[in-house]
């Protein structure tokens, strides 16, 4: 064929149906059978069979890789051979690859193929070929026979030496099964056979030098192991001559290995107990091979107990007045944190005086529970007592841990044996007498693996913990002079038996005064320096910082309140850059709203002066405790119009079991002593009542809403408005009395940082006033009760006018 036919031929449009190899790619030259149990390809088939040929050729399909579901810009044109049946049995077609064909739009033809118009890629090679051309033929066959006799194909050598068309030579690269996907469809979209070439030439040179480094390497292990083995039966031989020698001496041999540990065994610092276990572990390193795990296990093992500080012990600082100084300085409030720790301190040194240190074979440990809402620094604390008293501190996480052999270790049967996090803590610390604080105890779970709880019930047992016994170690470790330091959110997330062994100390939260301590000479400082700020470069005023923790966040903790101070300083140091602010500058209470935008919580007495809130009859305010300490929860209360004809009790707000029975006890009460408080309820009979709690989507539970519950009802049926500065808690019973409740310290400091200034309690809560910062009760009236009566009278306004006219329709 002529050059210029080929250029006619190449230019004419073709329809062709498509048949897609997906993830695979097909050069021309290549015969390659297809399955056609698949459908698509099966269709591609059958349209190519039904367009007749000119002169009875056979028909054709055009083959186009499918990569990642997306087709290429390149196919082959392909004839079908033959149709019949592949070596499996199974129906297939021999397709013979023929041209490439650059794909264009699509377009229609028969059967359920698609049907693309395809132009032929012709790029002639000139004849003869210039020497360059020729000189990489050359090199390409030379590689080709090198890797081919290296797999001993010495049949497809001949084939490859016979190709002499440049471009055949290099679609036949298509073969190696070495290239990758990638690799093919560039060949296959490269049309210049000298640049097909030039890629095979490339990747085939790449592909020799990498087996020539893999046989190198191979060859190096295999000489690896061969000298290992040679070495191992020398000194199997070595070994015996040894033991005949000692032997014929008189002597008992051993290797230098165990001779080694047993030096450092006997002179270790080591607890009778201890020693002896460690020498009959060296006895059976002596024994065993060394070739055997169990010598790598004891090994280990024996490392791990000569490591332990069996006999280190830091000394306590008796400085009692230090140490509570030293509390106080890095923590402000906490009270009771710090008087459990003084008093722990101040009974060691007594009995250190008076020579009662070790008692039964036990110190004077403690085991404390921190229990409080997040932010309020139990994490923190630790490492204060730790520095308040001299001693190490450890951190060991529970969060999340589910199996029990984290905490008493894993059996040395086990590959990759560890010793539990308990051990690892001493060990970390250096001596026998840290402060551990087991951080996040509420969280630790359970499953097939065990329950980490129950292995902590030896841990923080007092009367235990002196004879506690690792499963790695399997000897008896002494923790009774450690402090430990448990913390927690929840209470109830504590397994009773766990919470038992320890000393509970509740960390409630901190009143607003204490907020601005901590963030004047603790927060400040930290961001400041985090800001890359110096202390006479940016200050804030006490009434900003006290706008900061009362308005921009409301919580029991101080960390949203860290993270305002750190929005503030970012957004003045910010400002410095960009030119808009000089330093030095004072943040005061007017300057927050331009840098950090509008409050956030504002107090509810200074967001509802007038009292909109309940301005309503039916409204009333509560007091109650969620998991990020103590909250105001108002209940709202109203009836149906008669004319609906709704009856009973509806209730929302996402109430628990307790809560409704709260609301059930509270309208019961009314309905049977409505009389006596001059209520209209005969018109509950026909009409429905419905109370709600705001915020639905958070899940509320408990009696202590009860009263709030009776106030809201009365203050509908009597049209009295309930007082906007009143709140409440206490548990309602169906005769009227008023019973205590849990939470009252933090339910007295949500009322503080709510604005509200009248507080009603159960009169047998009024020892737990004891507990409330004197600050807060400063500001709160607290009026303790007996009887919901009085409850009523403290609660609701007097009736007036405006209240009359609001009086419901059937009242």
């Amino acid at each position: 064929m002529t050059e210029g036919s080929n250029a006619s031929r190449a230019s004419t449009p073709i329809d062709l149906p498509v048949l897609p190899l997906d993830d695979e790619v097909v050069l021309p030259g290549m015969v390659v059978p297809l399955d056609l149990s698949d459908a698509e390809v099966r269709a591609a088939v059958e349209a190519a069979q039904a367009v007749a040929r000119p002169g009875g050729g056979k028909p054709e399909v055009l083959l186009v890789p499918r990569i990642d579901g997306n087709y290429t810009g390149t196919g082959v044109l392909g004839t079908v051979e033959q149709v019949g049946r592949l070596s499996d049995g199974d129906p297939g077609a021999l397709i013979r690859a023929r041209d490439r064909v650059r794909i264009g739009a699509g377009t229609s033809g028969p059967g359920n193929a698609l049907w693309v118009e395809g132009t032929r890629i012709d790029v002639p090679v000139p004849d003869p070929l210039p020497g360059s051309a020729a000189e990489l033929a050359k090199e390409y066959k030379a590689l080709a026979t090198s890797w081919l006799k290296k797999r001993g194909a010495w049949q497809v050598v001949d084939r490859v030496q016979q190709i002499d068309d440049i471009s055949a030579l290099a679609d036949n690269s298509g073969y190696s099964p070495f290239l990758t996907t990638a690799q093919k469809v560039q060949l296959l979209e490269t049309a210049d056979a000298v640049a097909r070439l030039k890629l095979a030439i490339q990747w085939l040179g790449e592909h020799l030098a990498e087996q020539d480094v893999a046989e190198s390497i191979a060859k190096d292990v295999q000489e690896g192991v061969d000298k290992q083995q040679r070495e191992f039966l020398l000194r199997r031989q070595l070994d015996a001559v040894r033991k005949e020698l000692s032997e014929l001496n008189g002597e008992s041999g051993s290797g230098d290995e165990s001779d080694d540990y047993r030096a450092r065994v006997e002179a270790a610092d080591l607890p009778g107990h201890v020693r002896e276990a460690a020498l009959k572990e060296v006895e059976k390193l002596e024994r065993a091979s060394d070739q055997s795990p169990e010598g790598s296990w004891i090994r280990t093992w024996l490392d791990t107990v000569l490591e332990l500080p069996w006999n280190e012990r830091t000394e306590d600082a008796y400085d009692i007045r230090g140490a509570r100084e030293i509390l106080d300085a890095e923590h402000a409030g906490l009270g009771d944190v710090k008087e459990r720790i003084t008093e722990y301190l101040a009974v060691r040194k007594r009995r250190t005086d008076r020579g009662l240190g070790v008692v039964g074979g036990r110190r004077g440990g403690a085991v404390l529970a921190l229990v409080g809402p997040p932010g309020v620094g139990k994490t923190s604390l630790g490492e204060s007592v730790a520095h308040a008293m001299g001693r190490k501190f450890v951190r060991v996480a529970l969060g999340g841990v589910r199996d029990e052999a984290e905490i008493r270790g894993h059996r040395r049967t086990y590959v990759g044996a560890l010793p539990g996090r308990i051990v690892r803590a001493v060990k970390e610390a250096g001596s026998m007498n840290p402060v551990v604080l087991l951080d996040e105890i509420d969280k630790v779970g359970s499953d097939f693996r065990g329950d980490p709880a129950a292995a902590l019930l030896e841990v923080l047992d007092p009367a235990q913990n002196h004879t506690f016994r690792d499963h790695y170690l399997e000897v008896e470790l002494d923790l009774s002079d450690v402090v430990f330091l448990a913390t927690a959110n929840v209470l109830d997330a504590i397994p009773e038996a766990l919470l038992d062994r320890m000393e509970l100390v509740t960390l409630d939260g901190y009143t607003e005064d204490e907020k601005v301590v901590i963030a004047r000479d603790h927060l400040l400082p930290r961001q400041l320096e985090r800001a890359g700020l110096e202390k006479d470069e940016v200050g804030l005023d006490e009434s900003a910082l006290r706008k900061l923790a009362g308005e921009y966040t409301r919580e029991a903790g101080v960390r949203n309140l860290e993270r305002s101070v750190a929005r503030l300083l970012r957004k003045v140091a910010a400002q410095h850059e960009l030119g808009e602010r000089k330093l030095p500058f004072t943040v005061s209470e007017q300057d927050l709203r331009g840098l950090i935008g509008r409050p956030h919580h504002v107090p509810e007495s200074a967001q509802d002066p007038a009292g909109r809130r309940t301005s309503v009859p039916g409204v009333a305010t509560g007091l109650a405790v969620t998991g990020a300490g103590g909250d105001v929860l108002f209940v709202e209360a109203s009836l149906a119009d008669p004319e609906t004809g709704a009856s009973g009790l509806t209730l929302t707000g996402q109430l628990g079991d307790v809560m409704k029975e709260s609301a059930q006890i509270a309208l019961s009460f009314l309905r049977s002593h409505g009389a006596e408080l001059e209520l209209p309820v005969a018109d509950l009979k026909d009409r429905g009542v419905h109370i709600h709690f705001p915020a639905g989507a958070v899940p509320k539970d408990g009696p202590s809403a009860g009263i709030t519950l009776t106030t809201a009802l009365a203050s509908l049926l009597s049209g009295r408005l309930a007082r906007t500065d009143v709140a409440m808690t206490g548990e309602v019973s169906l005769t009227g009395r008023v019973l205590p409740i849990g939470g009252l310290k933090q339910k007295l400091l949500a009322a503080h940082r709510a604005g509200i200034t009248t507080v009603v309690i159960p009169q047998r809560n009024e020892a737990d006033l004891d507990d409330v910062p004197a600050e807060v009760l400063d500001t709160l009236d607290v009026h303790p009760v007996t009887d919901v009566r009085q409850v009523l009278e403290i609660a609701l306004a007097p009736a007036s006018a405006l209240a009359q006219d609001r009086l419901p329709a059937a009242a």
